[in-house]
Order: structure tokens, then C-alpha cells, then sequence
């Protein structure tokens, strides 16, 4: 009976069963302790993976937090739950900040606000029922309690117990046990004015203690934050942006630094450590600090060690032209560096040659130009760093350099950086120019006015005992007095923020009049909460509030956020008098009729996600489709999974495999019972416009984009073009999010810019199929090749072969080469597989194929592959592993490692899938079947076969296999009997299913190859994100971004859109890199469009302009339109087509019209006249005609060359009448003959359904002048009747 596999050579001590089961791996800079998996022995085969775990085993909270993860890394996840958040407030910015703290899985949250519910707070608290109101005692805080406690059962939320003294005090504050978890707050959020000396003295608490403080309030139409981190703060992470791993292909000790070559701090004459990578542009700057890693043969010293790194350059003549981005000067570099030199040195000497001698005796200097060699890095040895290197007694002297040959990693570090923030009391008075949102407001200085507002309201509670009252006009007036007393106060503090004139955000010193309107409205609406304020401002104050982990830059100190656009009429009879609804603090600011506007608007969202969970959150709260004509229609096709729980906050647990839109349409239409809204599962596209037609876009008011994917948006937006709609568009990618507001006539649209899902560096094929180096590259083959092949590719052409044997052959000959050759074999290896199970595959039968493609894959792949390099290296003399190729090792199975198991595990499993046998999940029983099978490890002999060690960008390795193989494998599966064959299921790639054994499959087989080639193994989430292509995602951005899109909503019920763009805001945010990073500006207006055209015929239009054909009394045919548009625009027609089709489809293209003066003539004599025409379509008649030509009239031969003209005779007439058919036919019909599917089915009904049910074609126009000049129109909207025709 074979033993269970033991662990590596190197482990310190025996292992039995018992041990704890863990495997050492390696993460990467944001995925640390993701697995739980660093212990100090290898053991056994273990548990770290997902599919065999049920019930009580399997990590929930790891898989609500997922994409999180993917953001944040494993050790800020971990921090996370060391935070305790206090949120002072539960009106809407305070229920929006603890529900995204609660989502980002924080250790505890707890509420406080003794204020007693009010229908009014139903406008911006979505938890507030009318149960609550209805009770008369109960305060937010409770009221919001039971539905945050619901989003995420892994935090802890509760509200803060009254006291009988102060229900802040620093008895309360300061607790070391905060919910139970023997840990103190760590940061206090404030999201609601406190009286001035008890504000000031929170914030004073809070930084003496260590505690974060962040207020974040938002009054009418403006909204502020603030963040404080004390006198001390440390960040570990600036940006949170990946850190670059570089693969090392070369070192050198240059022992004097050439004059040509520029590494700053290094004199010309001095030693010099250059470094080359094998990437392209290694991306780091000058002072940036990397650590050696994986330095072997004698270098290994140096592992572990930090080094300063510099940038190098070369100088080189202006006048040589260098084109850096050529294949020369690409091929050039891959060089010794000391080689570079020396080229660059006879190009400057031959240009400076030829300069002095133009010159002369002239002092002007030769025009010289920098180039940075992005592939290189040279190492600083005189700071710190180096001089700590150089003092290493095992280092000895810089000549350990010189001993490089292969391997080595440089990876790069960022050093934790120590700031210092202010107290609140203290910014309010000296910040001399606040940060405004809007970069415009920023440098006028608008800033002041809001900050002067805040603090006049601070004053103006301590002397009136109350805050300002809602539209009342004497408190509105105080306010404005109390804000020019302070200014007036500040004049002669220096550094203060006072009423002076501010240029491009740098004060003046001159005195200028403060705005009495902005701060007699701040007064006015101080009262009121706007839902869109309430988003933005709880998203990123829960990402400040995140930044205590010490990852990410906290904001600089102040933000605001100002919208005076929304005030557009004040009109005493419209924004009063108020009556208790919800909708008050929306009438009060906006007004009796917008409500009204926005009750009746038909919103179409598109997409139900974290961006739509929140879209309807804030559709429902403002009221939208809540009057007779209104409506909001949601689609989404996706259910939900676990993963969507930690953003998408309208699900729970139960909710899991329900539809999205569903499910998120309940929840709010509970929230709002007036809210007409219907749900759908339906994607948006062109195989969707019989459902999403003419009469639905045409009804709407907006169409709204909560997508996830560019073809989706492209889509959409095309929509809102052609049915002149406008489009709101957001998206966000972690930390990063962007905002697009798009109008009609008016802005540019997304269809406008370039933008791709794809758009990923692609790594070559060879790197990745034999000299991987790093551990994405062991990640990707194992995804592309082994999981492709085995599970997809492979099962997927094995069942079309044998469902339909003679289909799959006419399928074969469509294919490319490579791809034939993969298919036959692929079918071969699963027909051989049946025959050695002797039939039937069983699960024992599973084990064998994993075993033998664990072999084969890291075993004799590798022994081929070593073999065939040294039989190179003894016929070139040169040795092969050298650079960044590193000579693998063969796997072992009669000395295994742990992996070779886990590898057995997961990969028997996913074959019993395909096979459909039942999986076997408990570990010991699988190791009882293997036991059992006694597997052997065969006997390794070199093959013969070649091996292919080239270093090109070749996609496909087997491109060129095929041939006569090929033909013998098609001949032998001709014979086979398909109806005795096994069926397969071939598995569809679920990154976020446990229990399907593909992230178990992808780990093993990863980190085996990255045992084969000693590279780091990678951690298993690491593995799901980057196979997975798992997009990063957070509530807290989410949210924010969502707000804003809120309040852009506003202005477009308002009709602001009428007094210019410039009213509306798109944004570009990095909430990870500090107040530096929020971006807005004003969308741009639409891109021209030149038509060619001279005047008076239009010079331009733009995307959203149609040129609209009217013929519905009569259509017009081809012909007549063709005529028209040549009239038109003095123009001649090359070619009618689809508007937007990509195809070589027309209804009408000249070239087809000059057929009709092609003529293929037979005279009596025999002879044949063919147009040259002709010759170009059928060129194989040329032939035919000459020897109808040379052949005398009674040779016999003739028949056969006179049918072959007489074909194409036919063939040409034919083409002149299928044209004239559709020339002299309507416009429709030729339309419909063209575009229609040839084959009948579902295509053809589905074209049919559309076509009917529309009364136009869009038609795309291809022309050009006299002087042969294209001309670009707009698109063609030709409108007609059916029942015309």
C-alpha cells in the first residue's frame, strides 16, 4: 500500500496526520496572509482548498468580501477588523457612512442619534419605516439599527447606550472595549453640526488618543468633509496601486560610467551597477526602492537586500532621429549594456564629426537629446541602502555583482510615509483656501464662503442656542453677519481664511465682499439633506475612515461640494409651505414642481449591481415613477452570488441565486410603495430591440447606465443617439471611479472615446509555454493551456465529434491549422482514455487521466525540454539557461511533494465532472483510491520529438503540427463508432463556486509549474483574480460616485441642460490618493465631424445629427435615393449600407452598378467578347477565352471552354438582374432582401419582428466629389410605410 505523500526533503521534522495542514506560498504585494497558508513546516496535503469544504468548513465571510479583497490586499483586510467606528448621526449621510463601513467588513460600528424619526428623514434614511414614525419614541439610530445589523453578519453593529451624563464623553469615547472586541474606537465619524465647544472637544479627544476623526455634513445644496488623523500618521500604502516585480535578465559592474551614459548622483569616471529587466518599461523613478530577490549562483548574499534604484539615460545626437519605439533600437537593447554604449558612441562620434566640420570654429554646441533606456536600472551604492550592503561582511564588495548569469527578481517597495493633520478647530480658521470639488470653484476661491459658512453656523448656535431655520430669512441674514464679523476678525491672522481675492488658488491679500447670497442660502436650506449629498459624502467618508488601516492617503484636510444650479426658483408658493412628506427637503430646495417632473419620469437603468443597487436606492428615496405616467424599468440578467454582498446592499443571504433586478426592485418598491417599477432579465442588445423597441426608448426620459462592460455601454449609448435620450454613465474599478453626463446636441458621447474590455499587455506564448519567470505566468498557461484544454476546449470538440460525427468534419475544415491538429487530438486522447477504462470511465478511471496529465505536464515535459536545451548547448557551445530562462525541475512521484496531491485531488474531480461521475470530496477517501490504484511513475527516455525552444511571440507552439499526422488521426476517426462513445460535459469557468474544483485545479496546477521552475508560489485568491480577471470592487466608491450621478439627475429634471454644459459635472475620482485625486469638470461639448463638404452645404455635424428621408406616401427605390443624395450634396454615391454595419453588405454599391455595362458576347465566328470587367469577378474565364480565341472552330475541345463562358455568362446576367431588382425596388425591400438572415429559424423571425415593427432604416452613406475627395455624411434615418409597399 503506497504512503501518503510526504513533504519536501527539507522539512526539520517527521510529519503524521495529525499536523496542521498548510502549504508555504508566496503574495504578492496586495494579496498578503490571504490564505492563512505561511506556517514554518511543509506538510501533508491540506486544507487551504475550497472544494472539498461544506458546511460548517467553508469560509463565508472570505467569500463576501472577495472583490474587496482584490482592492485591498489580505493584511488591510485583516486591519479592517481591528476598527471600531463610532458614527455620530443617522440621518442620510450617517446611514450611508455606517452602511459602507458595514459592507467593507470593519470590526464593529455604533450608531448614535437620539433624534426621534420623522417622515421627512424617509427622504435620505432608507431604513426609516412608518412604523417608526408612527411609534412617535423611536430615534434614527434605532431605526437604522435592525437593517444594518442585516447587511453583514461578520460585523458587529449596535448604538450607543444612553447615559445618564454626556452621551459623548470621554468615558464613552475612550473605551478599550468597544461591542465586546477588547479594542478601543479607532475613529469617530460626525455627520451632523455639534455645538461648537463639544465638537471641538470630540476632535480634541479623538487626537490625543489616536483616533481618526472625520465630520462629514451635507446642508441643502452643500456638503463638506473633514478628516483629521491626528499629529502622527503613518501610511503604508500612498495609492494602493500594484508594485512592480521585475524579472532580472542581466547585472554589470561598469568600472567607470561612460560619458554618454546619465544616471543621476553618478560622476562620469565612477563604478556603476547597471540591472536589465526583461520588461520593457520597468516604471519606476528616480529615489524608488526595490529589494533582490530569488539571485542565485554565488549572489545569493543579496537576497532580502533594499537598493535605491536611478533611472538611466543616453545621450544621443538630435540630429541622428532615434525612433525609441522601433524595432532596431528595441532589438539594440536586448545588448550587454557596455555594448549599447559602445553603438552610441560611434553614432555620436560620427554626428559630431560631421557637426564641427559644418561649424567650424563656431562655440555653438551639437544639439543633444535624452534618451531613457526604460530596461534598465542602476543601482545606488552611496546612501544608506548601499552603504548597509557594502558594510555586509558576506557581501564583500561591489564585484558580487559581476558574478550574474541567470534569475533574479527586483521588487519594488514603497517606504511608509509619516504625516501630520490639524485639528479642526484649528483648519477651520487657517485654511486660506478650502478645496472646493469643482477645480474652477477651487481657484476663484469659492471655497471661503462655504468655509466661513460653516463656521458662522458653529457661532451662530452658541449665541442663538439653535440652528439656522429652514427658508427663514432673519436667521439667514444673522448668519450672513456673523460670516462677515469672523472675515473682518481673520484679516490680520495670517494664514487665515477670510473674504479676500483668490487667483488661480493662491490668495491675494486683498479684500474682497463675501457672497451674502451662497451664505444666506447655506442658512436657508441648513436643515435639509439632499439624497445625492448623502451618497457622495457616506462613500467617501467610509473610504477616510478605511485610510486608519494606514492604506491609502487621507484627503487635505477639507472638501467641499457646492450646487447652487439646483436653486432655480425660490418662488415662496413652490418651495412652500411644507406639509410633513417625505419629499421635503427635495420641494424645499428644488421645488413643488420639480417633484411633480420627477414623480412622472420614465427611467430605464441599465444594470443591477453595486452601481444599480444604489441607483434605485436613490430613485426610490427622491420619488421618481411615483405619478400616473412614471415609471422606472430595471433589467439585469445576473442572479446573485455571495460575492455581490459585500456592495450590492439590497441583497442578503437568502436573496443568493435570485435574480438581481428582481429582488433589488422589492426591496425598494417596500421602501416606497409609489414607485412604479418593473423588473426584467433581459440583456440590452441587438438581439433584444423587439422586446426594447421603437415606442419604449421613444417613451423615455433617461436611460441610465449601471454596467460593468464597454460592448454593454457601447450599446446604450448608440441607443441614446438614435433616439435622442439622454445617458448617465458611471463606472468604477476599486478606488477609481469616473462620472459621464451625455445630452443630447449638446456633449460628446461615450461612443465618441476609445475604450475596450481588452486591454491587457498580452505576455508571449513562448515565456509563457517554457521559460515562465514570474507567477502570473504560471497563472495564465495554467488557465490557457491546462484548464482550457483539458476542461473546455477538449470536452467541447470530443462532444460535437460525437454527437454528430460528419458535422464536426465540415466544422474541422473551417479551422486554422493549429487548431485542426488540436481538435484531433484532443478527440483522439478522450477515445483513448474510453478504450484503456475499457469502455466506461469511473472514478478510478479520472484518477489514472489526472495522474497521467500530472506526468506528463511536470514531469516529461520538463525532462523533454531540459534535454532538448542541452543538446543545443553541446552543438552551440553556448549555454541556454541564461537571463531570465530558468532550468526547471521534473516533478517526482516517488519522492512527492504535498502539491503533487492536491494536484491529484483537484484534477480527478473536475475530470469526474466531465465525465459525469460522482466527485469525491472527503480527503481520506480519495486517499484511499489512490492507494489502491498503485500509481507509478513511468520510465522517462528521450523522445526524439523536437522540442520547441524558441524565444518568438509565436501564439500557438502547435501551428505548424499537422501534415500527414494529421490526415492518419481524420482517417481514424472516420472509423469510429460514436454511438458506443462516453458523452462529456465540457465545464464553463466559475471563478466564484467552491465547490467545482476550477480555483482548486488553477492553484495546484500554478504552483506546481511554479515548483517545476522555481518561481514563488502564488496564493489562491491571488490565482482566482488574476485567472478570474476579477475586477476590484468597493461599496465605499460606489456610493460616491452613485451620489454624484444623483445630483446630475436633479439638474436634468430641472432642464438645466438649456443654460449650457458648463451647469453639469463629470468626474474622475481616485478615492486612494488623496484630495488631490478628485477630479470634476464640465463635460465636453460634442466632437465635430467634417463633412468635406464646401459652402453652403453643412461643413459639420456631430454624432447625434440624422438626416431625416420622408417617403411615407411613397418610397423611393434605390435608384432614386441614390439620384437624391447626388443631387443633394453634389456628390456621387459609392455605396448605401446599414448604418454602423462592419459587414461588406450594401443595398447599393457602385461597383455592382457598373456591371451592368459588363458583356460576355458569342459572334458567329466563334469568337467570344468579354468585357475586362469581366475578368476581375470570375478571372478564371480568362483562360477559357483565350483558347476559345487560339482553338480553330472545329476542335472538339471547344465545348468544354464554351461552357465554362457560357457559366459565367449566366452567373453574370444573373448579377445584373438581382441589381436592377434591388435598384429599381423600394429602399425597404432592398433593405430586407439584404440584411435579412439567409437561413430560417430564430434569426430570421427575430429580424421580421423588428423590421415590422419600425417604419424606417438607418442607412449609412459612402461618397466622394468630382476630384475624387471622400465625403462623410451624417446617418440616414429614411422613414416609409409598410403599408405602402
Amino acid at each position: 500500500m503506497t504512503k501518503r505523500p510526504k513533504s519536501p526533503s527539507n522539512t526539520t521534522r517527521d510529519t503524521t496526520e495529525n499536523d496542521s495542514k498548510r502549504v508555504r506560498t508566496n503574495n504578492d504585494n496586495n494579496n498578503k496572509n490571504d490564505d492563512k497558508m505561511i506556517t514554518e513546516e511543509t506538510v501533508t496535503w491540506g486544507d487551504w482548498m475550497g472544494a472539498h469544504k461544506t458546511g460548517a468548513d467553508i469560509d463565508h465571510e472570505s467569500e463576501r468580501i472577495d472583490r474587496q479583497k482584490a482592492a485591498f490586499g489580505g493584511d488591510t483586510i485583516a486591519r479592517l477588523k481591528d476598527l471600531n467606528v463610532l458614527i455620530v448621526g443617522c440621518a442620510g449621510v450617517g446611514v450611508e457612512t455606517a452602511k459602507n463601513l458595514i459592507l467593507s467588513n470593519v470590526g464593529g460600528v455604533v450608531l448614535w442619534d437620539e433624534v426621534v424619526c420623522e417622515e421627512v428623514h424617509r427622504g435620505s434614511n432608507f431604513y426609516v419605516t412608518p412604523e417608526h414614525i408612527q411609534e412617535g419614541n423611536v430615534t434614527l439610530a434605532e431605526a437604522s439599527l435592525g437593517e444594518l445589523r442585516t447587511l453583514n453578519p461578520f460585523c458587529r453593529v449596535d448604538i450607543l447606550a444612553k447615559t445618564d451624563g454626556d452621551a459623548l464623553g470621554d468615558k464613552v469615547v475612550l473605551s478599550k472595549d468597544v461591542l465586546g472586541t477588547h479594542r478601543p474606537y479607532a475613529a469617530i465619524v460626525v455627520t451632523k453640526l455639534l455645538p461648537k465647544k463639544e465638537l471641538f472637544r470630540l476632535n480634541e479627544t479623538a487626537r490625543a488618543n489616536g483616533i481618526a476623526f472625520i465630520m462629514a455634513i451635507s446642508n441643502g445644496v452643500t456638503s463638506s468633509i473633514f478628516s483629521d488623523f491626528g499629529p502622527h500618521h503613518e501610511i503604508t500604502d500612498a495609492t494602493g496601486e500594484p508594485t512592480q516585480t521585475l524579472a532580472v535578465s542581466n547585472v554589470e559592474v561598469l568600472e567607470e560610467k561612460p560619458k554618454l551614459l546619465q544616471v543621476g548622483g553618478v560622476k562620469d569616471g565612477e563604478k556603476v551597477v547597471i540591472v536589465t529587466v526583461a520588461q520593457n518599461d520597468h516604471g519606476l523613478e528616480d529615489g524608488d526602492v526595490v529589494v533582490m530577490e530569488d539571485m542565485r549562483d554565488g549572489m545569493e548574499g543579496l537576497n532580502g537586500k533594499s537598493f535605491t534604484v536611478k533611472r538611466v539615460a543616453i545621450a544621443s545626437p538630435t540630429a541622428a532621429k532615434v525612433d525609441t519605439r522601433g524595432v532596431a533600437f528595441k532589438t539594440a537593447l536586448s545588448l550587454p549594456t557596455s555594448s549599447v554604449i559602445s553603438n552610441f558612441e560611434r553614432q555620436y562620434d560620427f554626428y559630431k564629426t560631421a557637426f564641427d566640420e559644418e561649424e567650424g570654429d563656431s562655440d555653438k554646441k551639437m544639439p543633444v537629446r535624452t534618451i531613457t533606456i526604460f530596461n534598465r536600472l542602476a543601482l545606488v551604492l552611496n546612501d544608506d541602502n548601499g552603504k548597509k550592503l557594502l558594510e555586509d561582511p558576506s557581501i564583500a564588495s561591489i564585484d558580487i555583482f559581476g558574478k550574474y548569469q541567470s534569475g533574479g527578481l527586483l521588487n519594488q517597495v514603497r517606504p511608509p510615509i509619516t504625516k501630520q493633520y490639524r485639528s479642526l478647530a484649528e483648519t477651520l480658521e487657517k485654511t486660506p483656501v478650502p478645496q472646493m470639488l469643482r477645480g474652477e470653484d477651487w481657484e476663484l476661491g469659492k471655497g471661503v464662503d462655504v468655509h466661513l459658512s460653516i463656521s458662522a453656523a458653529l457661532n451662530f448656535h452658541e449665541k442663538a442656542g439653535h440652528w439656522p431655520r429652514l427658508h427663514n430669512a432673519d436667521d439667514a441674514s444673522q448668519l450672513v453677519k456673523v460670516a462677515e464679523e469672523i472675515s473682518k476678525e481673520r484679516k490680520t491672522v495670517e494664514g487665515s481664511c477670510w473674504g479676500q481675492n483668490i487667483q488661480y488658488g493662491f490668495p491675494m491679500g486683498e479684500t474682497r465682499e463675501l457672497d451674502e447670497k451662497r451664505i444666506a442660502r447655506y442658512s436657508r436650506l441648513f436643515p435639509t439633506e439632499l439624497s445625492g449629498f448623502c451618497a457622495f459624502l457616506g462613500g467617501a467618508t467610509a473610504q477616510e475612515v478605511i485610510k486608519a488601516s494606514g492604506k491609502f492617503t487621507p484627503i487635505d484636510q477639507w472638501v467641499h461640494h457646492e450646487e447652487g444650479a439646483l436653486v432655480v426658483d425660490e418662488c415662496k408658493s413652490n418651495v412652500g409651505p411644507l406639509f410633513g412628506s417625505r419629499y421635503d427637503h427635495q420641494i424645499s430646495i428644488m421645488g413643488k414642481d420639480f417633484q411633480a417632473q420627477l414623480a412622472n419620469q420614465r427611467v430605464f437603468l441599465v444594470g443591477c449591481g453595486a452601481l444599480g443597487c444604489e441607483y434605485l436606492k436613490g430613485l426610490a428615496l427622491m420619488g421618481v415613477g411615483t405619478g400616473k405616467d412614471g415609471k422606472i424599468w430595471v433589467t439585469d440578467m445576473d442572479r446573485i452570488e455571495v460575492s455581490n454582498l459585500s456592495r450590492q446592499f439590497l441583497f442578503r443571504q437568502n436573496d443568493v441565486g435570485h435574480p438581481k433586478s428582481v429582488r433589488g426592485a422589492m426591496v425598494v418598491k417596500k421602501w416606497n410603495p409609489a414607485v412604479n417599477i418593473e423588473a426584467l432579465e433581459k440583456k440590452v442588445g441587438n438581439d433584444s430591440e423587439d422586446h426594447f423597441d421603437d415606442k419604449f426608448w421613444e417613451s423615455l426620459s433617461v436611460c441610465w447606465n449601471a454596467l460593468d462592460n464597454v460592448q454593454a455601454r457601447q450599446y446604450t449609448d448608440a441607443c441614446c443617439l438614435s433616439y435622442s435620450k439622454p445617458l448617465l454613465e458611471s463606472g468604477t474599478l476599486g478606488t477609481k471611479c469616473n462620472h459621464e453626463v451625455i445630452l443630447p446636441f449638446r456633449t460628446s458621447t461615450y461612443n465618441d472615446g476609445k475604450e475596450s474590455d481588452d486591454n491587457e499587455a498580452q505576455i508571449a506564448m513562448c515565456t509563457l509555454r517554457s521559460f515562465p519567470y514570474l507567477p502570473k505566468h504560471c497563472i495564465e498557461f495554467a488557465k490557457q493551456a491546462y484548464f482550457s484544454d483539458y476542461f473546455e476546449f477538449g470536452p467541447d470538440v470530443y462532444e460535437t465529434f460525437r454527437e454528430d460525427k460528419m458535422a464536426f468534419f465540415e466544422q474541422l475544415d473551417t479551422m486554422e491549422p493549429g487548431e485542426q491538429s488540436r481538435s484531433l487530438r484532443m478527440i483522439k486522447a478522450f477515445i483513448d482514455l474510453q478504450e484503456e477504462a475499457g469502455g466506461n470511465i469511473d472514478f478510478n478511471g479520472c484518477v489514472r487521466i489526472a495522474f497521467s496529465r500530472m506526468m506528463k505536464d511536470f514531469r516529461t515535459s520538463v525532462l523533454d525540454l531540459c534535454h532538448s536545451a542541452d543538446e543545443m548547448e553541446k552543438s552551440s557551445d553556448k549555454k541556454f539557461w541564461t537571463g531570465t530562462k530558468r532550468r526547471p525541475r521534473p516533478a517526482d512521484w516517488t519522492n512527492p511533494i504535498p502539491l503533487l496531491m492536491e494536484y491529484l485531488y483537484s484534477t480527478s474531480n473536475l475530470y469526474a465532472s466531465i465525465w459525469q461521475v460522482e466527485v469525491v470530496r472527503d480527503r481520506d477517501q480519495f486517499q484511499s483510491v489512490v492507494d489502491e490504484l498503485k500509481l507509478e511513475q513511468p520510465q522517462w527516455e528521450p523522445s526524439g520529438e523536437k522540442v520547441d525552444l524558441s524565444e518568438g511571440d509565436d501564439e500557438d507552439g502547435d501551428s505548424g503540427a499537422g501534415g500527414e499526422d494529421d490526415e492518419k488521426l481524420k482517417a481514424e476517426l472516420y472509423k469510429i463508432d460514436t454511438s458506443k462513445l462516453q458523452p462529456a460535459q465540457p465545464a464553463e469557468f466559475e471563478k466564484d463556486d467552491d465547490l467545482n474544483f476550477h480555483i482548486d485545479f488553477l492553484t495546484a496546477s500554478t504552483n506546481m509549474r511554479s515548483w517545476n521552475y522555481d518561481i514563488k508560489a502564488s496564493a489562491r485568491h491571488t490565482v482566482k483574480v488574476t485567472a478570474g480577471k476579477i475586477i476590484p470592487a468597493l461599496a465605499t466608491t460606489t456610493a460616491m460616485v452613485c451620489g454624484l450621478v444623483d445630483i446630475e439627475y436633479c439638474k436634468l429634471v430641472l432642464g438645466l441642460q438649456s443654460q449650457g454644459i458648463d451647469k453639469f459635472l463629470n468626474s474622475n475620482i481616485n478615492l486612494a490618493a488623496g484630495s488631490g485625486n478628485f477630479t470634476t469638470f464640465a463635460p465636453d461639448p460634442p466632437i465635430p465631424i467634417l463633412t468635406g463638404l464646401e459652402s453652403p452645404q453643412p461643413k459639420s455635424f456631430t454624432s447625434w445629427d440624422k438626416m431625416e428621408i420622408s417617403c411615407m406616401t411613397k418610397e423611393m427605390s434605390v435608384d432614386q435615393l441614390v439620384q437624391y443624395i447626388a443631387r443633394l450634396f453634389g456628390v456621387t454615391v459609392d455605396r448605401i449600407f446599414l448604418h454602423g454595419d462592419a459587414e461588406d453588405k450594401a443595398i447599393f454599391n457602385a461597383m455592382d452598378k457598373k456591371k451592368l455595362d459588363w458583356a460576355i458576347d458569342f459572334a458567329e465566328d466563334g469568337k467570344v467578347t468579354v468585357s475586362d470587367g469581366v475578368f476581375t469577378q470570375w478571372p478564371q474565364v480568362r483562360m477559357a477565352v483565350q483558347m476559345l480565341g487560339r482553338l480553330p472552330p472545329t476542335s472538339g475541345q471547344r465545348v468544354v471552354f464554351k461552357s465554362q463562358v457560357e457559366k459565367v455568362k449566366v452567373a453574370l446576367d444573373q448579377t445584373k438582374e438581382s441589381f436592377m431588382k434591388k435598384f429599381t425596388g423600394t429602399v425597404s425591400n432592398a433593405y430586407h432582401q439584404v440584411y435579412r438572415p439567409s437561413e430560417e429559424g430564430e434569426e430570421q423571425d427575430y429580424f421580421d419582428s423588428v423590421f415590422k415593427g419600425r417604419d424606417y432604416v438607418t442607412l449609412g452613406i459612402d461618397c466622394h466629389t468630382e476630384t475624387k475627395e471622400d465625403i462623410t455624411l451624417p446617418c440616414v434615418k429614411y422613414m416609409f410605410s409598410h403599408n405602402k409597399n
